[in-house]
């Protein structure tokens, strides 16, 4: 029996990863979801103990989960159909009901959260950098465990790599872009065709997760409001240019990766700003 999917370096062969966890009156409920949604109590988990921890109302958080949700879900879409405008603009009543379909666009959902988190700061009178502070190890987290839909849904993988995480998947089982070096490198396994690619989510993923042990225990020792935000934003930054560039999905605008320039703006807008906010905190203490 063939697996579907199999790490042949580290010696791991996964059989029958079904996309479906199970189904509610005939209604498939995939894994892709229910990652989604475990990323998302995680991280709302995570916000709450740190409101506790710092003496903040642990209901704002409540609230602002709804708004926060609603908004990433409608940032993760339009971001990915912005940059798909060919594939809905002949039928754009798609562009809501193929969302089962796939097409969402993490970039999308973070900048929607944090013009939400925003938005919400201003609304109840809140600092919007302790917000952003106490929220940020949450995106990590969300990101982390949410990857690994992508992991399910044999997708958002790179080029054809001999690493010793190389992943390979059933070449039938997948609907993702394949470049000409990762069809020449498809292998034969017990009669079932396979392509061999980096695992891209399984990179992200990784790095999520060590961000979020990162900024959990520097946490207590920021130095100014919003610091704890922008380091997110610079490990962020920083791993996804390179992850991108494995990628065999990017979008594109033309012939920029949208995502991997958008990486490399927002590496260095949180240097900038993580030096100009040290700065001010300095010359405020004298």
């Amino acid at each position: 029996m063939a697996p579907d999917i199999w790490f042949p370096y580290l010696g791991i062969e996964l059989f029958t990863v079904n996309r479906i966890a199970f189904t509610v009156f005939g209604i498939g409920i995939h894994w892709y979801a229910l990652l989604i949604i475990s990323g998302i109590m995680a991280g709302y988990g995570t916000a709450v103990m740190e409101a506790k921890r710092s003496g903040q109302n642990k209901e704002d958080y409540s609230d602002l989960l709804m708004v926060g949700v609603i908004s990433a879900i409608i940032g993760l879409r339009l971001f990915y159909v912005i940059f798909n405008w060919d594939i809905y603009r002949h039928d754009p009543i798609r562009i809501a009901t193929g969302i089962r379909e796939g097409g969402l666009a993490i970039f999308g959902g973070i900048i929607a959260s944090i013009i939400a988190v925003y938005v919400f700061s201003r609304v109840r009178k809140l600092n919007v950098w302790t917000i952003l502070d106490t929220c940020a190890p949450s995106f990590a987290i969300g990101q982390a465990i949410g990857r690994w839909g992508n992991f399910v849904n044999r997708e958002a993988f790179g080029g054809f790599t001999e690493s010793i995480f190389a992943m390979r998947i059933v070449m039938d089982q997948t609907h993702m872009p394949l470049t000409e070096e990762i069809w020449a490198n498809s292998v034969i396994y017990h009669g079932v065709e396979y392509i061999q690619v980096h695992p891209t989510f399984l990179y992200e993923s990784l790095w999520s997760l060590a961000i979020f042990a990162i900024l959990v225990a520097y946490r207590p020792k920021k130095r100014f409001n919003g610091e704890i935000f922008w380091l997110y934003l610079l490990g962020y930054g920083f791993a996804r240019f390179f992850i991108e560039g494995l990628r065999t999905d990017q979008l594109m605008m033309g012939t920029l990766p949208i995502s991997q320039a958008l990486a490399a703006f927002i590496f260095a807008a949180a240097i900038a700003a993580i030096v100009l906010q040290k700065s001010l905190a300095g010359r405020m203490r004298y």
